[in-house]
């Protein structure tokens, strides 16, 4: 009976209880908001990351770059 997870049947009953409550209607609703709200959440990310991106060129000085390595060598010439 309970040997792990539900079967189908438990929830297609499931399914009709919420039906039941809620009806079609109000889960329509409920689902379109829901769909507005995850895409909302997509753009509101999508122009975080742009924005980031923006102040780190911003924030970059022209001539100067961060990509050399720092070897022993280089540490004991400058010591």
């Amino acid at each position: 009976m309970f040997s792990g997870g539900f079967s189908i049947w438990h929830w297609l009953i499931l399914l009709l209880v919420v039906v039941l409550i809620f009806g079609t209607k109000k889960l329509s609703s409920m689902g379109s908001d829901l769909g507005k709200a995850v895409k909302g959440f997509k753009e509101g990310m999508k122009d975080a990351t742009s924005e980031d991106a923006e102040i780190a060129e911003a924030k970059k000085i022209p001539g100067q770059t961060f990509d050399a390595e720092v070897t022993k060598e280089d540490e004991k010439t400058r010591a």
